[in-house]
């Protein structure tokens, strides 16, 4: 009977954690930290194995790993400068956090992660030198290489949410 407490419980757990990746929360890696946790705790009683447990754990790897890259790839590709890709990643962090406040629900957090990758590479760029047109075209690649880099995380922790989900029940 507990199994199947720990099972819907986790479960329960990994959908609100796939949310707050809208949110610009780290949800894959509390996707991992809580059935570890329940794992360590009762490890006769929650029967998730350490080998799915594995592969959770290397999916959020590639989940942040693919975020980032896209986020700063996006204004490289279109002619930014370094200072620009780091200033889109600080500026997606800030943006993400501030989104929180826009009158979108669900959205808001994507949206402003979106727009402060836009404007830090905007600004890394023209603190650069490069021209408005050079910065406003890094700023917008940076934006889309976020928002499909949100979007391609959120993919990937619905397969770890399904994959846990599957794991626990059976």
């Amino acid at each position: 009977m507990m199994v199947y407490i720990y099972a819907v419980g986790l479960t329960l757990v990994s959908l609100l954690c796939w949310v707050g990746i809208l949110f610009g929360l780290p949800g894959t890696w509390f996707m991992v930290l809580v059935p570890v946790l329940l794992k360590w705790w009762q490890p006769d009683q929650f029967m998730v194995s350490w080998t799915v447990l594995g592969v959770a754990v290397g999916l959020a790897v590639l989940g942040e790993v693919i975020e980032f890259v896209l986020g700063a790839a996006g204004a490289r590709r279109t002619g930014g400068s370094t200072r620009g890709a780091v200033l889109a990643l600080v500026g997606s962090i800030v943006g993400g956090i501030m989104g929180i406040a826009l009158p979108v629900p669900l959205v808001g957090p994507l949206l402003g992660a979106c727009l402060g990758a836009f404007v830090g590479a905007l600004l890394g760029n023209l603190w650069t030198g490069r021209t408005l047109f050079q910065s406003f075209a890094a700023g917008q690649g940076a934006a889309i290489g976020q928002f499909w880099g949100t979007v391609l995380k959120l993919a990937i922790g619905a397969i770890i949410a399904v994959m846990l989900a599957i794991a626990a029940f059976v």
